[in-house]
């Protein structure tokens, strides 16, 4: 098995790659793991760290030829490899390719892989590690770069090996995730949906829509919009203005950091579109989508049309849609001619899960 991993800088790829292959090493699977970047490095010394594309791209070009060329060579020996790269670079050059394509067509991986992250968490481990200046603005621009680029490198090698997008997320449930994907591709895959910024104000619905996500990732590949969740960012910022203060206060990766707000303020459209394209993207790559519907204190279904919309996505897309509407009040004619089945309960979805056999 040869997986191409991408991904831009800040996400701490090869920290996680590492966490992968400890988990498969638990599962009896050993995985080696080829960083592109430090093998660079290796072949030339004279290179100091952090500047590598500040060399002649000829040179670049060259260097990662023979880089790939060697591991193109450890692929044909060994039984799961995966292959950490990015499949584009924005740089002093401008925007250029990270990979070339006969040499990505003699690897023949056997799936492609973008990780991602929100643009809090690059941003505190770019400000951490690299001393590459940046925007929010570049954060997301470069993150969408990435994932374009590396679904155009997959659909040119080969339309039909397997790419996904997928968050980061801080937890280890999506450790698992990227072995599922890789080493259990039976399972099914399911896209969850819940309401995210409607609920922001209260903690009782977000902490049983936290216990259905983790239940449901026990249970399916999932694919989890919440693994990457920027939405509240503008609302934090309209916030702040409000307070007449300049900055935004945000918590992740365990760190608290202020973020300036005219460049919140500067990228809330950009959140909104990439929310909106990506979460198509994260269902057409799924079987199915499981969708969340929580009631709130006053006794009325938390539906948003956010989740409206992302049935009727998944529907038009044959998934196959399964609604847990928890309310008591009937769900409207949009929700039900839409979906495969709708459930009272969380425990009513995963018993008939099992009766299906998508579980055990």
């Amino acid at each position: 098995m040869i997986v191409v991993v991408t991904g831009m800088m800040g996400l701490d790829k090869k920290g996680y790659l590492r966490d992968v292959c400890a988990f498969a090493a638990q599962k009896g699977r050993k995985v080696a793991v080829c960083n592109v970047g430090d093998m660079m490095y290796a072949e030339a010394p004279d290179i100091a760290k952090g500047r590598i594309l500040d060399i002649p791209l000829k040179r670049l070009h060259l260097l990662r030829r023979s880089v790939f060329k060697d591991i193109i060579t450890k692929a044909n020996k060994t039984e799961n490899l995966i292959v950490n790269t990015h499949a584009t670079f924005r740089w002093r050059h401008g925007l250029f390719p990270a990979v070339d394509f006969d040499q990505m067509r003699q690897l023949n991986a056997d799936m492609y892989i973008c990780l991602i992250d929100s643009a809090e968490a690059l941003h505190i481990r770019l400000s951490r590690k690299h001393s590459i200046q940046h925007s929010l603005k570049d954060l997301l621009v470069w993150r969408e770069e990435e994932v374009l680029g590396t679904e155009m490198l997959c659909r040119g090698i080969n339309e039909k090996t397997p790419f996904y997008c997928l968050a980061r997320g801080c937890d280890e449930q999506t450790t698992e995730i990227f072995y599922n994907l890789v080493f259990e591709s039976n399972r099914k895959k399911a896209y969850l949906s819940f309401p995210m910024t409607h609920v922001v104000d209260m903690p009782e619905v977000r902490a049983e829509i936290k216990r259905f996500r983790e239940l449901m990732k026990r249970s399916f590949i999932c694919f989890d919009p919440g693994d990457l969740e920027e939405a509240y960012l503008p609302v934090y910022a309209h916030k702040a203005t409000t307070r007449g203060v300049d900055f935004v206060e945000v918590t992740a990766l365990s760190q608290t950091v202020r973020l300036d707000l005219q460049q919140v303020m500067q990228i809330e459209g950009d959140i909104n579109s990439q929310i909106y394209a990506r979460d198509f993207m994260l269902i057409d790559q799924s079987d199915m989508i499981v969708s969340f519907i929580p009631t709130p204190r006053d006794g009325r279904a938390a539906i948003s049309s956010g989740v409206e919309r992302e049935l009727q996505h998944a529907h038009e897309a044959a998934k196959e849609v399964y609604v847990i509407w928890t309310a008591s009040q009937r769900p409207s004619i949009f929700v039900t001619q839409t979906a495969t089945r709708v459930f009272k309960s969380v425990n009513g979805a995963v018993q008939f899960f099992k009766e299906k056999k998508y579980i055990n």
